[in-house]
């Protein structure tokens, strides 16, 4: 009977590994059926997106009702606080405070004096009080508006943005559609595209945010490149300037993170390419570098293309993974008074130049 329960298991485990193998690895395929596969690919991701900005959206509309009746109560309570604050004003301006100084003023007795001193006091420090919970309730009130006029601009983008999402899963399932009715063989591309959306969801996926994960740590770990390699950071008239070699970048790479040494990366013309693959995950990133200065100053990493197994992912996984790693690095966590103002790459060479901050 044990027997017969692990054997079952172990065929399931066979049969499981079957159904989610990586279809552009399995078998050559055409390129019109390699298109239609990357936008089938691609509406899941957009649909993933779509998702994501509907979760955003109900949060922020909540926020949003939230601050709303915020702002009603901020309104009634600082009316009378308003309305004291101006009595208070008036007072100053009326003379009725020089009438209590003159009186404070014109006493006989030293015993009177303090006497009147102690109830001028009191009464300015309860004006003072007054005025300065105005001055509080009216600073609550400006920052809540503040809050709730950025949300709302925020709220306005993701309307905007879920629109123009949805539109491209339409255009792209449309596109798809028209294919499968155009197929020689449909249940053949159905089933492919089948397949590439089981892999991708239950290993692909996973795949490509592991790896990501690794470079957002290798590279939280930078500031030790320099230790490893000072000669890369030159002296010139007014700052500095950081040269980092392909090879360096590599060595520095694996020996952060084990799961990147199957990673290559290169320098080319502008861009940075990172590729890896293993038995049947194929990985390959372009993207470049730009100085930032918010909400710190930074040499940012920004993903052009993702591709994977040969298919290319659409724009909305690379912001989706922007957002989520970090994979830039921080000039003051190198020296603490020096900020980028230039990253240029160039054949086997990025170059950062340097400024003093002091």
């Amino acid at each position: 009977m044990y027997r017969r329960i692990i054997s079952l298991c172990v065929l399931f485990s066979l049969l499981t590994l079957v159904c989610f193998r990586a279809p552009s690895l399995a078998a050559a395929i055409t390129e019109e059926e390699q298109a239609i596969l990357e936008k089938s690919l691609s509406i899941i991701e957009i649909d993933r997106e779509i998702a994501r900005i509907e979760t955003r959206q109900q949060e922020t509309e909540t926020s949003v009702a939230m601050l709303n009746q915020q702002l009603a109560e901020k309104d009634e309570q600082i009316i009378t606080s308003r309305e004291q604050a101006g009595i208070r004003i008036k007072a100053y301006y009326m003379g009725e405070r020089e009438s209590l100084l003159g009186a404070l003023l014109s006493v006989d007795s030293l015993r009177d004096f303090f006497s009147v001193l102690d109830y001028y006091q009191i009464i300015a420090e309860r004006d003072q009080d007054i005025l300065g919970t105005y001055k509080t309730e009216y600073s609550s009130l400006k920052k809540t508006k503040d809050t709730l006029d950025k949300l709302s601009n925020e709220l306005s983008d993701m309307k905007e943005n879920l629109l123009k999402q949805r539109e491209r899963v339409a255009t792209l399932q449309q596109s798809v559609d028209n294919s499968l009715s155009a197929s020689a063989d449909p249940d053949k591309l159905q089933a492919m595209i089948q397949e590439l959306t089981n892999y991708w969801e239950s290993v692909g996926l996973k795949e490509v945010r592991k790896y990501f994960h690794a470079l957002s740590l290798a590279m939280s770990e930078f500031p030790d490149f320099l230790s490893n390699h000072k000669d890369s950071l030159i002296s010139v008239k007014g700052g500095y300037t950081l040269v980092i070699r392909e090879e360096e970048l590599n060595n520095f790479l694996h020996d952060k993170q084990d799961l990147l040494r199957n990673m290559s990366f290169k320098f080319e013309e502008s861009k940075i390419i990172a590729q890896g693959s293993s038995d049947e995950f194929d990985l390959k990133i372009e993207g470049h570098y730009s100085v930032e200065n918010a909400p710190d100053n930074s040499i940012m990493f920004h993903v052009d293309r993702l591709i994977f197994n040969g298919f290319e992912l659409p724009d909305t996984t690379s912001r989706e993974l922007e957002k989520d790693f970090d994979l830039g690095f921080y000039p003051k966590q190198i020296v603490p008074f020096i900020e980028a103002t230039e990253a240029t790459i160039t054949k086997g060479i990025l170059t950062v130049k340097l400024k003093l901050s002091i």
